[in-house]
């Protein structure tokens, strides 16, 4: 359904995306994950027709999007970061416009308006205009207005940011059952646990590098069979993540908000060792939390750092 091959981007001298390659099987749900400013809006945009890569080649249902970019804009469904909706007009009046611009009228337009509306369960505040919305129904009816003209392939940029609990639920929820229905799905967050419930595939993106790709399995195995330990500590630094680092067993160690996280060999045979360690400092732990390796602990493992720093 998808393909990007040696995608770049410059920004003058800036080198945004660098030689980008993947993709995405028919019918499947890959996830772009990476921190803020790691390129992944940058790729959705080149792969949407927005900009214009540098070099590479992207093809959308076999479609080039550099030699055809109206054939393959037909097959897509984009979900920008930012909300893409009239504020004075109704969610009705909104969808009824951009149904227009794929080219949808009369009753056919009038159905797929009802449909989308009844995906983002929104049908019952479909009268009321969008600057009277949370941000979560606005994200919803972002979503909706991707939907009008059933894309074949649907790109979501960050559909979850700055949303409440519920409203993310409900988007996550969606975007799942699209996908259980056969809709190709990009999903680009930086928020890993999205990934890990919605895709199949995913790949990791950082400083416009693509770093790691493959089957949610496939890319843990890159950590092998490591675990994270997480001490909570009442005032962690710098100097007690040195000496967690310094313990036979850990790869790796970060300073996190009230704890100091580790990524270890064997959790069984590190954590003894690690009190130990920290209780000689003087430093007294208030709980421990034992996980087995996640996106989190891969990026680490793979950059040195965190996926939000």
């Amino acid at each position: 359904m998808l393909q990007v091959k040696n995608l770049v981007k410059r920004f003058g001298d800036k080198e945004a995306v660098r030689n980008v390659t993947f993709e995405v099987k028919r019918g499947e749900s890959f996830g772009l994950l990476g921190p803020n400013g790691a390129g992944k809006s940058t790729t959705i945009s080149m792969i949407s027709g927005l900009l214009e890569p540098n070099d590479g080649e992207i093809f959308v249902a076999g479609v080039n999007v550099r030699q055809n970019p109206r054939a393959a804009k037909k097959a897509m469904g984009v979900v920008p970061q930012d909300i893409a909706l009239y504020p004075t007009l109704s969610a009705r009046e909104n969808l009824t416009f951009w149904g227009a611009m794929y080219d949808l009228s009369g009753a056919q337009l009038k159905a797929r308006v009802d449909e989308a509306l009844e995906i983002v369960s929104l049908s019952d505040r479909q009268k009321d205009r969008i600057d009277t919305y949370s941000g979560g129904m606005k994200r919803r009816i972002n979503i909706a207005a991707s939907l009008l003209h059933r894309p074949e392939l649907l790109i979501m940029d960050e559909p979850t940011v700055g949303i409440d609990p519920q409203s993310r639920n409900n988007i996550l929820e969606t975007v799942k059952r699209l996908n259980g229905q056969g809709m190709t799905v990009v999903y680009t967050s930086h928020y890993m646990e999205e990934v890990e419930y919605l895709c199949q595939r995913v790949g990791i993106i950082d400083h416009g590098k693509l770093i790691a790709s493959g089957s949610l399995d496939e890319v843990r195995h890159v950590v092998g069979t490591h675990s994270t330990i997480r001490l909570r500590v009442r005032r962690p630094d710098q100097s007690l993540v040195n000496v967690v680092t310094s313990v036979p067993g850990v790869k790796q160690a970060k300073l996190e908000e009230a704890a100091v996280t580790a990524l270890v060999h064997n959790a069984s045979e590190a954590l003894a060792p690690l009190m130990n360690a920290v209780n000689a400092t003087g430093t007294k732990v208030l709980g421990v939390e034992v996980e087995e390796p996640n996106l989190e602990a891969v990026f680490l493992h793979l950059t040195g750092r965190a996926l939000r720093d």
